[in-house]
């Protein structure tokens, strides 16, 4: 089964993470294949605005647990090279060409945070819920933190970084994670009209707007990627230091880890 599906309506295309009976989340599949569907969906003329959204429950619960069972085991090199890839997926959607809608269906943890951060508009169902909870496996969401702080501003990421604490909604729409939070069943009808709102604009008009709004708070591409490449050294460090282990085997052995009441 592929990781992700993509459906086209009209000049939308719907990429939707397909990893339900893990809650979508996160391995080497899927951030291979989401990050080449964006790739494919920024060059496509014919899209005039990209939706993301999971399949099933949730939007995204992060990384995957056999994944990080690997990371666990691997070397820092080996975990700098997968932090880069995932560095590489969010960074390819937070400069698509295009518009992009987060359609948060359910939750979303950690990297699903980070996606929801890099899209353009972002529109949840009023169950979902959101968490940055790295701190408390000994690590940090440093690969989606520019993305994050640039969504929620440093004053709530300094929070939401430290303590690990989990979001309703409300409250995700409250600091500007979210954009709008709708009913479940409303859903696809707000969807739908940030779709109709977004084809009245000019195409070129919009990709310019796009980068304008980079380029004000100071965001461009090349700087990203060299915040990436520091980010992806420090999550590798932390991943094989001694703190990081203990959360890690912790978190796999479903048990408190030592620094924990």
């Amino acid at each position: 089964m592929s990781a992700i599906l993509v459906t086209d309506r009209a000049a939308v295309r719907q990429i939707a993470l397909n990893r339900p009976q893990v809650h979508n989340a996160f391995d080497d599949g899927l951030i291979a294949e989401l990050t080449s569907a964006l790739v494919d969906a920024g060059r496509d003329e014919a899209v005039r605005a990209v939706v993301l959204t999971g399949t099933g429950a949730s939007f995204s619960a992060g990384a995957d647990l056999n994944w990080m069972r690997g990371m666990a085991g691997a070397s820092e090199q080996e975990n700098r090279e997968d932090s880069l890839r995932l560095a590489a997926l969010v960074r390819t959607l937070q400069f698509l060409p295009k518009p992009t809608i987060a359609r948060v269906n359910g939750a979303a943890y950690g990297g699903g945070v980070g996606l929801i951060a890099a899209c353009d508009i972002a529109i949840g169902a009023d169950g979902a819920k959101f968490g940055l909870t790295e701190v408390k496996l000994g690590l940090v969401p440093a690969v989606i933190s520019p993305y994050v702080v640039a969504a929620i501003g440093v004053r709530q990421a300094r929070r939401l970084f430290l303590t690990g604490e989990i979001l309703d909604a409300a409250e995700a729409c409250r600091i500007g994670l979210l954009h709008r939070v709708v009913p479940a069943e409303g859903l696809d009808e707000a969807v739908d009209f940030g779709l109709k709102l977004l084809a009245k604009a000019g195409p070129q008009a919009q990709r310019e707007a796009k980068q304008l709004a980079l380029r004000m708070a100071g965001i461009d591409e090349t700087g990203a990627g060299a915040i990436d490449a520091d980010n992806a050294e420090l999550i590798a460090r932390l991943r094989v230091s001694a703190e990081g282990q203990e959360g890690l085997g912790a978190f796999l052995d479903k048990r408190a880890p030592s620094w924990a009441p």
